[in-house]
């Protein structure tokens, strides 16, 4: 038993680290502003396009503003534990490989399993949104509602939670059996949300700096929409439309304060762009100087922004009139300015395409290092010689999320999701503060300000704190179905990742993991 729980609690060696740093197979050509422009691309685009209507409709009413307020701060100080160990040990595998470092294999394995499923299913969710303002965007062009046939546009399923006389589940989905059709039919498959995740697979093999360069111009466009979205939007504000802030608790975590804090819960998913940026770790020219740059400037600009365009969005807007699918859109249509609508829901593609492009670069690059590691099969460690991208992994995670997008309703992804992040932002925050007190020489060219007391222990300590506190705020259902998951990670570790890791057999063979034992003796 002893030798069982060595394995499972075995570090990965620092020195482990610095030589897969220096070894790496991939090729490294982003610059700071390339990074800042992934973790832009990654932030602004499903929290406010997507998911922004169903936390003000459902949940927070105008205190959406309020939910990210509070998102932002538990970002600032996750984003804080971020930039400090991507400067201490800029490898691709973001929070699996921080974990991996302080707090031993086995949560390493969780967190990493923990971040498929924030990456996958989160890029599915924003798949599901990019359908919906693509049949915008050309109903808008042609002067109608809509263009595409709802059972092929739509998931085949819907998931209906805390509804009255009905129960919890997975429900056959019901749509018009065509534009117009006031006859129902049941949909099918999604195929503009599978397709546009199949092109970008088929993109990011090309190669990262291909990516980069098409990411940059959507975030471009992105922000001047953001901006555009406020200015056209302010004159339509109502003063009424914010009254009351905060409605009346209805139950179920409908309104009131419990409601702005499940609002926070589900905009929580906006603010995984910086995660993203820490997977590009090993493609950065020089990874410990503008990691923390692109990790901290993206969420400045975007924290920025999200509290704008939600504080213009329920002033145009009366809350529950809010669409739930499409708000920034809808907005501008009902308040007459239709022309407009089509110019911002072509931004907002091209912002939820840099979303998909970002969520969709981290990915593969989690299951890189976990199979470098050798938790996951070999095979996706295999390493493209001409792109220098894991074009495996990418084939892989591109398909699965294609299947996700194209059969599972936006609000079942959308909560997943969030709580996914909010376990990863947990763990990192606790694996900053042990690498604090059990590695406190290690060179960190970017350190939480407040020196080791407050900067190195209290403010990790509060980023986790704050972070299992969102996590409690979620519902039952969506813990739920995050500990299920979890639970076959686990099987899949037992199965597979325990026998075949790199550390753990080093661990098995010889008291201590090979690296270590080389470094001792130097």
């Amino acid at each position: 038993m002893s030798s069982f729980f060595r394995r499972i609690v075995a570090r990965k060696p620092i020195e482990s680290v610095e030589r897969e740093i220096n070894e790496t197979e991939y090729k490294r050509p982003l610059t700071a502003l390339d990074l800042t422009a992934i973790g832009i691309g990654g932030i602004i685009g499903a929290g406010i396009f997507v998911l922004t209507g169903r936390a003000a409709k459902k949940n927070a009413g105008p205190g959406i503003i309020l939910s990210f307020v509070f998102s932002g701060i538990v970002c600032a100080l996750a984003c804080l534990c971020y930039a400090e160990l991507a400067s201490t040990l800029p490898v691709s595998g973001s929070a699996y490989s921080f974990t991996y470092a302080s707090l031993g294999e086995l949560l390493a394995w969780i967190v990493g399993w923990d971040l498929m499923l924030e990456y996958l299913v989160g890029a599915a969710t924003v798949a599901v949104g990019w359908g919906v303002y693509l049949d915008i965007f050309f109903a808008g062009i042609a002067g109608k509602d809509a263009l595409f046939d709802p059972r092929y546009s739509s998931a085949p399923f819907v998931w209906i939670e805390n509804t009255a006389n009905v129960t919890d589940g997975f429900y056959m989905n019901k749509v018009p059996c065509g534009v117009g059709s006031d006859e129902l039919c049941q949909a099918y498959f999604n195929i503009p949300a599978f397709l546009i995740i199949i092109i970008l697979t088929l993109l990011l093999v090309l190669g990262i700096r291909e990516a980069a360069w098409v990411n940059n111009t959507m975030v471009a466009i992105k922000l001047i929409v953001c901006l555009v979205f406020i200015f056209a939007g302010i004159k339509y504000i109502k003063n009424e439309n914010y009254t009351p802030f905060v409605p009346p608790n209805e139950g179920k975590g409908k309104y009131g304060l419990s409601g702005v804090f499940d609002g926070a819960v589900t905009v929580f998913f906006a603010y995984i762009g910086f995660d993203a940026v820490t997977t590009t770790a090993q493609e950065a020219a020089n990874p410990q100087r503008d990691l923390p740059i692109g990790i901290i400037g993206s969420l400045a600009v975007c924290t920025v922004l999200y509290i704008a365009v939600s504080a213009v969005l329920v002033g145009m807007v009366h809350y529950p009139d809010i669409d739930a699918s499409a708000p920034v859109g809808r907005a501008l249509i009902a308040v007459g300015l239709r022309p407009l609508s089509v110019v911002i829901s072509f931004g907002i593609i091209c912002g939820l395409t840099s979303v998909l492009l970002v969520l969709m670069i981290g990915q593969p690059r989690i299951f890189y290092s976990m199979a470098y590691d050798g938790l996951l099969p070999p095979v996706f460690s295999k390493m493209h010689p001409k792109t220098g991208t894991p074009y495996v992994a990418t084939l892989t995670s591109g398909f699965l999320c294609a299947i996700m997008a194209a059969l599972l309703p936006v609000d079942i992804l959308g909560n997943l999701t969030s709580v996914g992040t909010l376990s990863a932002f947990f763990l990192v925050s606790v694996s900053t503060l042990v690498l604090r007190i059990t590695e406190p020489d290690l060179p960190r060219k970017f350190q939480i300000p407040g020196g080791f007391w407050f900067g190195g222990i209290f403010l990790p300590f509060l980023s986790a704190f704050c972070a299992a506190g969102l996590f409690s705020q979620a519902t039952v259902p969506s813990i739920a179905r995050v500990f299920i998951w979890m639970a076959i990670g686990l099987v899949i570790y037992f199965a597979f990742g325990f026998w075949n890791s790199k550390v753990g057999r080093a661990v098995a063979n010889g008291g201590a993991p090979a690296e270590s034992k080389k470094a001792a003796h130097a």
